[in-house]
């Protein structure tokens, strides 16, 4: 796994944008998405339209990620 944040693409209600996370971060993302029975662009979309102005989509979904796992 890569420390460095890893550059991927998402489509976020048809638009598409890049997410810089680390692998960590991407593959839980993915874990959670799969878990919810939810496409990884939908779960994002879904973070993306909830986050505040102030807090970039990469930030947010590592949040989500947190969030979630401290729930577990």
């Amino acid at each position: 796994m890569s420390a460095r944040p890893q550059k991927r693409s998402l489509t976020l209600r048809g638009h598409r944008t890049s997410v810089s996370l680390e692998d960590e971060f991407w593959e839980v993302f993915r874990e959670i998405a799969a878990a919810q029975g939810r496409p990884i662009n939908e779960l994002a979309a879904q973070i993306d339209a909830d986050r505040g102005a102030d807090l970039g989509l990469a930030s947010a979904i590592r949040l989500f990620v947190l969030r979630q796992l401290r729930e577990r």
